[in-house]
């Protein structure tokens, strides 16, 4: 309840847009040793995690041929803006994979302009085959059951292995399976009546941000 309550206060401060693992980020911070007093780094989305008030996610880009990551903890007082400038989803629940993957699906520049989409139009979800790198991968992602990597380079002897490590038969019958990863819905409805009464000041926040943003866009 505390956790819940120190969200809704952050959020009426700031604008944290709807954005996925795939998407393309922007976040600036404040920094008293940069210049401007803020820095601002733009990459993508290989990794979010969702623990109420811990919530984080990862960034990648590929910066002077060098591979950089900076995971930002959402609810951080430090953060003076998130935006989304390229909204999408990709086939799998993180990109990790991305550390072992061809420069070019880690690159973009840190100018970048967010692409518009229609408020009503579904999140684009895009399906890309990414190339990996020869030589040896940081881990076994062949073994991951991952649907985004293009493993037709595949040795027989990798994809023996990678057969081995599928999700095993029991787990289909795994009853408690969906208990662990979601809330009771008794608990559900309790968290609903308490953010309920927020809930238009969020709004209201919401468009604020909005309205702000559009005048600087002007």
């Amino acid at each position: 309840m505390l956790d819940r309550h120190d969200m809704i206060t952050r959020r009426k401060h700031i604008d944290i847009p709807e954005f996925y693992v795939g998407s393309v980020m922007a976040v600036t911070i404040n920094d008293p040793n940069a210049t401007g007093r803020s820095s601002r780094f733009v990459g993508i989305c290989i990794q979010r995690m969702n623990r109420g008030l811990k919530s984080n996610f990862t960034l990648r880009n590929v910066l002077d041929y060098q591979g950089m990551e900076i995971m930002y903890e959402m609810y951080c007082p430090v953060i003076s803006s998130i935006e989304t400038l390229r909204l999408e989803k990709r086939l799998d629940p993180h990109l990790l994979y991305l550390r072992d993957a061809r420069p070019e699906y880690s690159t973009f520049p840190m100018d970048m302009e967010p692409e518009l989409i229609a408020e009503d139009a579904p999140v684009p979800i895009n399906d890309v085959k990414v190339k990996m790198i020869d030589g040896d991968w940081d881990k076994s992602w062949e073994r991951q059951e991952l649907k985004g990597i293009d493993l037709s380079g595949l040795t027989e002897l990798q994809k023996r292995m990678a057969l081995k490590r599928k999700t095993p038969d029991y787990v289909q019958y795994d009853l408690m399976k969906e208990y662990r990863s979601t809330l009771p819905e008794e608990d559900q409805e309790d968290i609903y009546r308490e953010i309920a009464p927020h809930y238009p000041a969020l709004v209201a926040s919401q468009r604020k941000f909005r309205r702000r943003k559009l005048a600087g866009d002007a």
